[in-house]
């Protein structure tokens, strides 16, 4: 699909990846539908991009709320794309949640993008286009300490993608799902202020968004966002969980880990 003049709503706009997500969907000539919690950012951030406001449009929408995921979905109104990136952090023990955090991380992470989709399906099959692309993570292929919560969300939107990919084929609609590795000035280490493990290598802002541009103008089911070591490394323990778990627990995952909880802990 060519982006240009493409109506693209995009949650999470102003998160370090939302926004080089919108920076690059502006710069391929999409109008943008920039969605968060916070208005004053999204104001700025929609005269910033290529293009700049009222070409981009804002739509403040707290995605932890009942209900909120269908109404973001009917307020945009026509859409050629949605990028599904607004996520919780979901990390910590987790007898450490409590009842309403489970539910905030399951609804944002998992049910929202699940719901939006629902929404656009019709008007895509009618259409004969459209693209949805869902930000998930190397934390939907490996499980790690603390991250159970985050885990489920991100296995679950793959299996969610593939299948949903099947259904909207025959109607010429397209689905995708980019996972990152760990990502340096944004995601949730940059924001818990915390070292991702060593040795493994970052990637940046700039080269998911990227990836987002490529999976919707080239219809790509996945793609890996990550140094090649983390890629491998990640593949290894998608099909040897238990040795995955063997690596990690004498890498010292259990201290990255916590130290990561701990910052992320407000956030949740």
């Amino acid at each position: 699909m060519d982006l240009e003049g493409k109506r693209v709503l995009l949650s999470g706009a102003t998160g370090g990846l939302g926004r080089a997500i919108a920076a690059e969907m502006a710069d391929q000539g999409a109008m943008l539908l920039l969605s968060s919690r916070k208005e004053e950012e999204l104001r700025g951030l929609a005269s910033s991009l290529a293009g700049g406001a009222p070409r981009h449009e804002v739509i403040v929408s707290d995605l932890a709320q009942d209900g909120a995921a269908s109404e973001l979905v009917r307020e945009a109104g026509d859409v050629d794309v949605l990028i599904a990136n607004a996520a919780l952090p979901g990390t910590g023990r987790l007898e450490s949640f409590s009842e309403q955090e489970v539910v905030r991380a399951l609804r944002v992470n998992l049910e929202a993008p699940i719901m939006m989709a629902r929404e656009l399906v019709p008007a895509f099959a009618n259409k004969g286009a459209g693209h949805v692309v869902l930000i998930a993570s190397l934390a939907g292929k490996v499980g790690s300490p603390r991250s159970s919560i985050y885990n489920a969300t991100k296995f679950g939107l793959r299996g969610f993608a593939f299948a949903l990919r099947e259904d909207l084929h025959p109607y010429g609609a397209g689905v995708s799902i980019v996972s990152p590795g760990f990502v340096r000035e944004a995601g949730m280490f940059h924001d818990a202020k915390s070292a991702a493990p060593p040795g493994l290598g970052t990637t940046t802002p700039r080269k998911v968004a990227r990836a987002v541009s490529r999976a919707i103008r080239r219809n790509r089911l996945e793609i890996t966002v990550a140094p090649r070591r983390q890629r491998f490394i990640s593949e290894v323990g998608y099909r040897h969980p238990r040795l995955a778990s063997r690596i990690q627990r004498g890498g010292g995952a259990d201290r990255v880990a916590e130290k990561l909880a701990a910052g992320q802990s407000a956030k949740r």
